[in-house]
């Protein structure tokens, strides 16, 4: 057997398992003695729009594609992701994928938009990309005008890179979206991320809505099978099937030779001031005074946890207050993506001599975990160059156990050189 032929046949092996896999998870028929309910159909939960026309025609003709996905713990841990990658390889066997694994646990739309560059784009042009963020943007607090300003900032970014990109946005589940749904209240998190899909033509799988139908209707249950938001694997295998359902519809029939890859033309933005521009600005750029120091493989010296990216990796610290900083930036917003445990501090910031503001650091996490948090300092500034001044407090929230500062990047909205 050849090499081609054998790895044909075990992508084969790969996807049937899958199929077994996946249909072990799917909810059945349930009779009683009255009545049969009938599992709910996914395609229920699915919006194409435009379609994912321009990926497959790359998939079938060039016989190679660059897929991202880019999102939280949900994405970054084994699952629904693995299924699809398994899937696509099937759909189309004789395509060299590059497959861009972008998930970072606790990430939503804000840190999207700016580490994009880094994470996705740095790779090259991207044919199709999945995110997710509707279960970190809600649990983080993000606003809404945060959460429409990442999304499309995120969105507009894609397509400036690569304006043939097929793009899919995802609504995972969480307790909160439950509640709400059950309250015929459709999450504002999804209401917020809608909104952008829809301006942009994206198609989007609310998974959160067909989770939540499907344990009304009584086919699988929270508590025993899909069990947390992180899901179990039949979680993911309900995650999986849906996205497969999606992704087998959109490329059902094979492409024609009439078909064109059709480059979008983004529309007037939903808020001029979203963060389309985004990327990270290393740490060795700013000007430190003599109270901070870089690690250049910081790790934490007790046992509070960490995250991946955010440790045995630089971290610009200090732990001393008064201690000073300063960063020149160009762009219309700037901020810092910290590590917060239980010793975060607290810090005073201002921006072109103006008014000082302070910023407690500390989480409602910090206490187990130097959390990935990105603040954003400053919006809405003008497109020109900019100062940062920085510097710990001497004063410290309650619950934490020191003044640390600890950063792993700087952030910015403007053009950079990548």
């Amino acid at each position: 057997m050849n090499a081609n032929v054998l790895q044909m046949y075990e992508r084969w092996c790969m996807f049937l398992f899958l199929i077994f896999l996946i249909s072990s998870c799917l909810p059945k028929e349930k009779t009683t003695s009255d009545v049969t309910i009938a599992a709910l159909d996914s395609s229920n939960y699915h919006q194409l729009r435009s379609g994912l026309k321009n990926s497959q025609i790359r998939f079938e003709r060039d016989e190679k594609g660059r897929v991202a996905f880019l999102g939280g713990s949900i994405t970054y841990n084994p699952g629904w992701r693995d299924s699809v990658t398994s899937y696509l390889q099937t759909r189309f066997p004789d395509t060299d994928f590059d497959f861009v694994e972008a998930g970072i646990p606790s990430m939503g739309t804000t840190p999207a938009a700016f580490r994009l560059e880094r994470d996705v784009l740095s790779r090259g042009k991207i044919d199709l990309l999945f995110e997710e963020a509707a279960v970190n943007d809600q649990s983080n607090g993000r606003t809404t005008t945060e959460q429409i300003r990442g999304m499309e900032g995120i969105v507009r970014h894609l397509r400036n890179a690569n304006p043939d990109i097929d793009i899919v946005m995802m609504h995972l589940v969480d307790p909160d979206k439950m509640e709400s749904y059950n309250s015929e209240k459709e999450p504002q998190v999804i209401v917020n991320h809608e909104s952008v899909a829809r301006h942009y033509d994206i198609s989007t799988i609310n998974l959160a809505k067909e989770v939540t139908d499907r344990i009304n209707n009584e086919e699988f249950t929270w508590e025993d099978d899909f069990i947390n938001l992180h899901p179990s694997p039949f979680g993911q295998g309900i995650y999986a099937h849906s996205i497969i359902d999606f992704l087998s519809s959109a490329y059902a029939s094979k492409t024609k030779e009439v078909d064109k890859i059709t480059s979008s033309v983004l529309p007037n933005e939903l808020d001029n001031q979203s963060y389309d521009n985004g990327h990270l600005l290393d740490i060795s750029q700013a000007e430190i005074d003599k109270g901070w120091h870089i690690d250049p493989k910081w790790q934490p010296n007790e046992s509070t946890g960490t995250r991946p990216n955010y440790v045995d990796v630089p971290m610009l610290i200090s732990e001393k207050p008064g201690s000073t900083l300063q960063l020149e930036f160009d762009g219309d917003a700037v901020g810092i993506a910290v590590a917060a445990g239980k010793d975060a501090g607290q810090i005073e910031y201002r921006i072109d001599q103006k008014d000082w503001i302070k910023l407690n650091l500390f989480t409602k996490w910090s206490k187990s975990l130097h959390l990935p948090w990105y603040y954003t300092l400053a919006t809405g500034l003008s497109e020109e160059k900019h100062v940062l001044e920085l510097r710990v407090a001497e004063s410290q929230d309650d619950r934490s156990v020191g003044n640390a500062c600890r950063i792993r990047y700087f952030f910015v909205d403007g053009h950079s050189d990548l």
